[in-house]
């Protein structure tokens, strides 16, 4: 392996990256829009895309390895070590860019999940009372199916009676 197959790792992975982005403000979309139908969809394509994400980093800390040992670094130094460790020459300005690429792909990719768990969490507090506001205890039908005393009028979820 040499530099110009890390390089070409570190592109498929900032490509893995932004169809992450684009995953997860899909997802957003759906939990903003309160289309909760689509959501599990598109939740096992985020995980689809992590797992080959996860592939993605083993191939490149193989990759880095080995340009790591060519350029007189430890072969488990982390990537920011091995592109400061370049030798003259334009593969130092390449590595970090892909770095800095891949750095402000992960900071958006955190904020995303963060707002979609917001989100998430939300959507299930919203659940919640609706459905604690929706039964007003165990009398509010007698054994005949009648609307027992002291009760209002039955509710529906959707629409009302």
């Amino acid at each position: 392996m040499s530099v110009n197959d890390l390089s070409a790792v570190l592109w498929r992975e900032r490509e893995l990256l932004e169809l992450l982005t684009f995953k997860l403000e899909e997802e957003q979309l759906l939990l903003a829009a309160g289309r909760s139908r689509w959501v599990s969809h598109a939740s096992r394509e985020v995980e689809q895309v992590l797992e080959r994400l996860r592939s993605a980093g083993l191939e490149r800390a193989a990759s880095s390895a080995v340009v790591a040992e060519e350029w007189g670094v430890s072969s488990d130094a982390p990537l920011r070590d091995v592109v400061a460790a370049a030798p003259d020459g334009p593969w130092g300005e390449i590595l970090a860019a892909h770095l800095g690429a891949m750095v402000e792909l992960t900071t958006q990719i955190g904020s995303l999940r963060d707002e979609n768990d917001r989100f998430l969490r939300a959507a299930a507090q919203a659940t919640e009372e609706t459905l604690a506001g929706s039964v007003t205890g165990a009398a509010t039908y007698d054994a005949s199916g009648v609307p027992a005393a002291g009760s209002e009028r039955a509710r529906l979820f959707e629409g009302t009676l």
